[in-house]
Formats: C-alpha cells, sequence, structure tokens
C-alpha cells in the first residue's frame, strides 16, 4: 500500500500498524469508524484487508487531503469528513469505532509544531470526553478498539467504565525486553459480560533488531511511505 505523508511534521508509525494488527483479530465488518485518520492509514488497511463500510473524521485539513489521496491511489472506497470528533455530527451508527489518538499528556515535552502538537497532544481530545461521544455513536453491541498511553491507564478504565464499556482484551506493546510499557491497546464492548484478557506482550526489538512479531506485523501490512507535498 502506497502511502503519502506530509514532508516534515506528524507520520504514522508502529504504533499504527501494531494496532491495525491488534483490530483485525476481531474481523471488522460492516460499518466502522475511523478517528483522527492522519493519513488515513489505519482505516485503509483495514478496508484493503475486511469487508467494511469505511467512514473516517479528521480535525486537520492538511490530512484530510492525504487521507483522500491515499484512499485514491490505493483505489479503495471510504468516506472522510473534516471535523473535530468531538463536534462530528450523523444519524449513523458504527459497529466499530477504532483509533490512535493523540494521547501525549500535558506533563510530556510538547512539539511547537501546530499539526504534530494536534495529532499528539490529548488536550485536543480529552480521554472522557472522547469516550463518552464514542460510546453515542457505536450500535448497541458495538465495538471500541484504540490504543493509548500506557501511564494513564486507569483514567481510560474509569471513563471506559462510567460509559458502560467493558473491556475484554488488552495488550501491552513494550519498546524491548527490560523496558517500560510504551503503548496499551485496548478491545472494549457495549453491553459485553465477557471477562478481560490480557494477551502475552509485543516487544518491538529483541536486542537491537525487530522482533519476529513485529517483522510479521510489517510484512503483513506492506506499507511504502513516501513524503511529498500534495497541495
Amino acid at each position: 500500500m502506497q502511502i503519502y505523508q506530509p514532508l516534515s511534521g506528524y507520520c504514522f508509525n508502529s504504533d499504527t500498524l501494531f494496532l491495525y494488527d491488534f483490530i483485525s483479530q476481531f474481523s471488522p465488518n460492516k460499518s466502522l469508524l475511523e478517528v483522527g485518520s492522519g493519513s488515513g492509514v489505519l482505516g485503509l488497511l483495514l478496508a484493503r484487508d475486511f469487508k467494511i463500510h469505511l467512514t473516517q473524521v479528521e480535525k486537520q485539513e492538511l490530512f484530510v487531503n492525504y487521507t483522500k489521496k491515499n484512499a485514491e491511489v490505493n483505489k479503495i472506497e471510504h468516506e472522510i469528513f473534516h471535523s473535530d470528533f468531538l463536534e462530528f455530527k450523523t444519524e449513523k451508527k458504527f459497529d466499530f469505532i477504532v483509533s490512535n489518538p493523540p494521547f501525549y499528556h500535558g506533563g510530556v515535552c510538547k512539539s511547537e509544531d501546530i499539526v504534530r502538537h494536534t495529532a499528539r497532544y490529548n488536550e485536543h481530545l480529552p480521554i472522557e470526553a472522547f469516550v463518552e461521544k464514542v460510546t453515542k455513536m457505536l450500535t448497541p453491541r458495538g465495538r471500541f478498539i484504540f490504543c493509548y498511553d500506557p501511564v494513564v491507564l486507569p483514567q481510560l478504565m474509569l471513563a471506559l467504565q462510567l460509559n458502560k464499556f467493558k473491556v475484554e482484551d488488552i495488550r501491552f506493546v513494550y519498546p524491548k525486553e527490560g523496558k517500560m510499557a510504551s503503548l496499551v491497546m485496548i478491545h472494549a464492548r457495549k453491553g459485553s459480560k465477557s471477562m478481560m484478557k490480557t494477551h502475552p506482550p509485543l516487544y518491538s526489538f529483541i536486542g537491537d533488531t525487530f522482533s519476529d512479531e513485529a517483522k510479521k506485523i510489517y510484512a503483513k501490512t506492506s506499507t511504502n511511505s513516501i513524503k511529498c507535498d500534495i497541495s
């Protein structure tokens, strides 16, 4: 899959590809909404590999244009809306909502680049408001699958519980053995009575080389990033 991205600023990374792999095990179908499409890679990969009706919403006009370009180049049908997710209005309910949202918190060093800042920091999509909006847009048994910074996991769990979500699956991603987790991936469902399944850890590296699992994910996603100005 050819993925056009801006020459500078925010670009997708392994987090998005690992999230794609995590979502894939739940065999998404019917209607799927991606919140914060960026260059479109997560939703477009899912639409490439599963029979879904893809809708994407993106706050930044720059990335709306890249999402449109990438859908066109890869011949993937989708709908894209230029909107802040918290202000996004539609009568439609979705069977799946997926997202690699802006999740860095205020305690970390912030980028001065407005595009990168909006794509990375959760003040642009606060946890509580994010989850509350998601629950209103899902079907009664809908699934919410996303990734986030593990340091705010208690806050995430509380927000999900208050909005009547049950976490069915959780998996942590680590840069390498002996390091702190850098990402948590969560599959939550409305109206679920299932017990939570904690998946084995995913390591990006074993020593100084990609782990075997990471290599398999990169091979499965098979993306080729092209940095260019499409304006």
